[in-house]
């Protein structure tokens, strides 16, 4: 059984790799992880503060 895992993205990453690793993890564009995340910034205020927890909390993708 092959599990998936949610790690911040070391090959897609623009700041810390949180959309990138977010995008893989959920068969998604990165760019459209992005522009949601931008989004949520922009009008609810939160989205800056969630984006600094999950660099903090989620791992590194291990390198292959």
């Amino acid at each position: 059984m092959n599990s998936k895992k949610l790690y911040r993205s070391l090959t897609d990453r623009k700041v810390c790799g949180v959309c990138g690793g977010l995008a893989e993890y959920l068969n998604m564009d990165a760019n459209v992880i992005r522009l949601l995340w931008v989004l949520l910034s922009v009008l609810g205020g939160g989205g800056l503060i969630l984006y600094l927890i999950a660099a903090l909390i989620l791992p590194e993708e291990p390198a292959e």
